[in-house]
């Protein structure tokens, strides 16, 4: 009898050693989905971060601010508030500033309706594109592991904001300076041309670099696939994203 080839068999992973692996292991976090796809430990960690964040703007800069700095990035909208009578100025603040704390608190479900429909689109590319073998849940699973490098951002954007930033400058959806776009905010650039800049930020391309290789794993596809997949559906977001905007 030939001597038996021995099974490497992985050891399963608990919540925790997901999300440190996510950062420095990431293959092992990705294979061990395979397992189980389940998603509880970054949802906890992302409703964490994002409630301390939206508070430390509540705090530091106030939600008033918060509207009005957004105002200021559109020229048309800003020229709406101008013409405004005193009156109907201070109830559309008042309202805005309103509408601005609930899309931050509720940021953790505007994620989760945002993943949804782009790990529907991947899933569906690389199972019927590339003859992929994932489950939507597991491609789900993947990229809220992925989201998990942007809790590190608005971590450093809530101790910028008790380091002192100016509050007249702050902008709730470009908070820290990881991309191009935070400092092409003010410029005489069209945009859109600084909403897409936006987008080359180094927390994005680390999410984007780590949901390649779990969909790659999890699909059981080429990495150029996956990245095929992935990227591809990002630039085609992006794109619409930064027109809307």
């Amino acid at each position: 009898m030939p001597d038996a080839v021995p099974q490497i068999v992985s050891t399963p992973l608990n919540e925790g050693q997901r999300i440190v692996d996510t950062f420095v292991a990431p293959t092992k976090t990705f294979t061990d989905v395979l397992r189980s796809a389940a998603w509880w430990g970054p949802l906890i960690v992302m409703i964490v971060v994002s409630i301390a964040f939206s508070f430390s703007v509540q705090t530091k800069v106030g939600w008033g601010t918060v509207m009005e700095n957004n105002v200021r990035q559109s020229p048309k909208q800003a020229e709406r508030f101008a013409q405004m009578p005193p009156d109907q100025l201070a109830t559309a603040k008042a309202v805005g500033a309103k509408f601005t704390a609930v899309i931050a608190y509720c940021f953790p479900v505007l994620i989760l309706i945002f993943n949804a429909i782009t790990v529907l689109l991947v899933w569906a590319t690389v199972n019927f594109g590339f003859a992929g073998t994932a489950k939507y849940g597991q491609v789900f699973a993947v990229y809220m592991y992925a989201g998990l490098v942007f809790n590190l951002k608005f971590i450093l954007a809530v101790i910028a904001l008790f380091a002192g930033v100016a509050p007249d400058s702050f902008l709730l959806n470009n908070p820290v300076g990881t991309n191009l776009g935070y400092f092409l905010v003010g410029t005489d650039l069209p945009h859109i041309l600084v909403s897409y800049a936006t987008h080359i930020d180094v927390f994005e391309i680390w999410s984007l670099i780590l949901s390649v290789i779990g969909v790659g794993i999890v699909a059981k596809v080429a990495r150029g696939k996956a990245a095929a997949a992935v990227v591809g559906w990002w630039i085609i977001l992006v794109l619409i994203s930064g027109a809307f905007s």
